[in-house]
């Protein structure tokens, strides 16, 4: 429910909260599909039906058409811009629903061996490919994407009593944090349950740990989810910039 982002959670869903125009998510389905991974799977909970009709004026929405008021015809939706070629399911997966509930009741969904997943606030110009190589090099059931964080406050190296550098809310150069962007084998959704309190932060992935199933990709490049307004305020001010960290797509 984004409860950190209330000033924008209050009147739509977290993923709908709007970088440069777009909604965040538009922007990881954008790193996504970019990298040749168009077939997604969206987990709906709360205002789920505000992302549903997103898409379905998607096109509307993003091109020029034509409008007999009459209602004799459909809209004459022009062929301006590029097509994203995307292929998206929409699940209801509960308003209440944890994350590793959300997951395991979209498993009928799920048709190959091994899928990708992230959550609907986070951007980064992570390799995809290079992701998907290393998970499926080690064998292991699940990856996830290790990444610097965010420091909270400003960074400060010293010398005696001199500032000799000042970083505000730069990444930390050590330590590591979940970046999301996980893979997993199939074999997952044994580790999971249907139960609203099902946290795949928790359970789930501690057990993996334990038994050796569970790998890290260790990114090194750019990272930042989009956890409180400040953060909003941050990823905008990147994408007016003239090269945006995360957009890996040319149009």
């Amino acid at each position: 429910m984004g409860t950190r982002l209330r000033e924008e959670t209050e009147y739509r869903p977290k993923p709908l909260v709007e970088i440069g125009g777009r909604p965040v998510l538009w922007h990881i389905m954008k790193i996504y599909g970019s990298q040749g991974f168009k077939r997604f799977v969206l987990c709906l909970g709360y205002k789920g039906e505000m992302i549903r009709q997103y898409f379905l004026n998607y096109r509307l929405m993003t091109r020029n058409f034509t409008l007999q008021l009459d209602g004799a015809m459909e809209p004459l939706v022009e062929s301006n811009g590029a097509p994203e070629g995307w292929t998206i399911t929409f699940a209801d997966t509960g308003t209440n629903a944890m994350t590793g509930a959300r997951i395991k009741r979209i498993s009928h969904y799920i048709e190959a061996d091994e899928f990708m997943l992230t959550y609907g606030d986070g951007v980064a110009n992570i390799n995809l490919p290079e992701l998907l190589k290393f998970h499926r090099n080690h064998g292991r059931l699940a990856t996830v994407t290790a990444v610097h964080p965010i420091a909270r406050f400003g960074e400060l190296m010293i010398e005696g009593s001199r500032v000799v550098r000042f970083a505000e809310k730069s990444q930390v150069p050590e330590g590591y944090i979940n970046g999301g962007f996980f893979v997993f084998n199939k074999g997952i959704f044994d580790y999971l349950a249907e139960d609203d309190g099902c946290v795949l932060e928790r359970e789930p992935l501690e057990r993996l740990a334990a038994e050796g199933q569970l790998m890290t990709y260790q990114h090194a490049g750019f990272w930042h989810c989009m956890d409180t307004y400040r953060d909003l305020q941050v990823l905008n001010q990147f994408w007016e910039s003239p090269s945006p960290p995360w957009k890996m797509w040319k149009s």
